[in-house]
């Protein structure tokens, strides 16, 4: 009887330390990820071309420069969209064989662990794409050709999850830029990706992954919501100014099956806006904070920056689209990107599982974009982001505490002016330190009991 009791118990720690090494996981409320069981904050940059078109020292630099910029995220293509099929990496080396899904290149994916490698020596997780989705099925653009079908799709994606299954710096993302299309087999083989790459990692430690979708109003959750292997939504918002994705996330956030919900690529700075950069210009830092501050206002658990001229890791004697301006290695310190880190300093200042978004704390919470007020809160702060600084009043009781203090957060360089303290009774008005186009602030309200320190 001693031996089977030990025998279970044997069994049942070895079971829970397995659990426990899974390293990527949904939090409990089901909003947010988790990484080692703490609240992970997705800060990511779409380096989409990063496999195919750096060498190894570029691609150390790289990592390098973005893990000391506060990124945590790098989201990346194995079959990258410049002809990632006929055109070799730096190495010369081609994906496949015949670009058969089943016969991987070898030397090819070398490079690519190697990257994986390195991005987790300076402590990056990778957002990693098997394939762009122009090997699927074209829309208006990409090279392909079509490769996958639903046999040959599930074989890759065994492959890649039995390759990468011990990488303790992966997170799964299928799609690609790409829409299913209606009366298709689309949908069938982007799940038959998915339960490759489920059977190849194996065991309990469950492969985290969602899908890169085109702009759309439902994100992936329009044909994935319900899949087991689908853990949470992404968005991409298209380039243009001022587009409410936020109201897209607040609708993805109130589904009645809970998933985190995230913007994977929205306006990319220095990109042209709307892809006309003669009518509508070329995308600011101001406007990837504003996409940044208001997405994660409404809900969203992290967040990505983009860079037109870094996801296409543009340089000379390279091919390019929609103009870039800036070779990569300087578009790595364009204001925007630096301004990033003001945004996770901000998010991981307070407690982040608490945190839900809550336009009632706003009195004036109907303002539409460029003049958008976005709030959140947790049980004992608030946030409220004013993209044109726009004054506002804030309603009383929305956290505890029965005295507040406030002050202003600057997101474009972090530093902080007081805002005063006041009771939680009645309704106060803000007015931010500066207005205008440009001119964006983040209200900051604390439980004055819980002794927040400043970001």
């Amino acid at each position: 009887m001693k031996r089977v009791k030990a025998l279970i118990l044997v069994l049942f720690c070895g079971s829970f330390l397995v659990a426990r090494a899974q390293h990527y996981a949904v939090s409990e409320s089901k909003r947010y990820l988790l990484k080692e069981g703490k609240p992970f904050f997705w800060l990511g940059d779409t380096a989409w071309e990063l496999f195919h078109r750096l060498d190894r020292a570029d691609a150390d630099y790289y990592l390098q420069k973005r893990a000391e910029q506060g990124f945590t995220v790098i989201q990346a293509v194995a079959l990258a969209e410049f002809d990632g099929l006929g055109e070799p990496n730096p190495y010369g080396e081609k994906p496949l064989v015949s670009n058969d899904p089943a016969k991987p290149n070898e030397a090819y994916f070398k490079h690519v662990d190697y990257i994986i490698d390195k991005a987790a020596d300076y402590g990056l997780t990778i957002a990693f794409l098997p394939t762009w989705g122009d090997k699927v099925f074209k829309s208006t653009w990409g090279k392909g050709p079509e490769i996958f079908n639903e046999n040959n799709a599930r074989v890759y994606g065994k492959w890649l999850g039995n390759r990468y299954k011990a990488k303790k710096n992966l997170i799964w993302v299928l799609g690609g830029d790409r829409q299913p299309r209606k009366d298709s087999r689309d949908v069938e083989i982007w799940r038959a990706m998915a339960a490759g790459i489920a059977e190849g990692v194996g065991g309990n430690d469950k492969a985290l992954m969602t899908y890169h979708p085109q702009p759309n109003k439902e994100g992936s959750s329009e044909w994935f919501h319900d899949d087991e292997w689908f853990d949470f939504n992404m968005f991409q918002t298209g380039h243009c100014r001022d587009s409410p994705v936020y109201d897209n996330i607040q609708r993805s956030y109130t589904r009645a099956v809970v998933k985190p919900v995230i913007d994977a690529e929205p306006i990319y700075e220095d990109h042209p806006v709307c892809f006309n950069a003669k009518e509508n210009g070329i995308s600011s830092a101001y406007d990837v904070r504003k996409s940044a501050y208001l997405d994660l206002f409404a809900g969203a658990f992290g967040h990505t920056y983009g860079c037109h001229d870094i996801w296409q890791m543009y340089s000379p004697n390279r091919e390019a689209v929609n103009g870039p301006h800036v070779f990569w290695q300087q578009a790595l310190d364009l204001p925007g990107a630096l301004e990033m880190k003001f945004v996770r300093k901000l998010i991981e200042s307070r407690p982040i599982i608490d945190r839900v978004p809550d336009q009632s704390i706003v009195v004036e919470n109907a303002l539409p974009a460029p003049d958008r007020v976005q709030a959140t809160r947790g049980k004992d702060y608030v946030f409220v982001y004013t993209a044109s600084g726009k004054s506002f009043s804030v309603n009383p009781g929305k956290i505890s505490g029965a005295h507040l203090e406030a002050f202003w957060y600057d997101p474009r360089n972090g530093k902080v002016k007081d805002a005063g303290k006041f009771d939680n009774q009645s309704v106060n008005k803000f007015v931010p330190p500066t207005s205008g186009y440009g001119h964006d602030w983040v209200l900051v309200i604390d439980d004055a009991a819980k002794g927040y320190a400043k970001p």
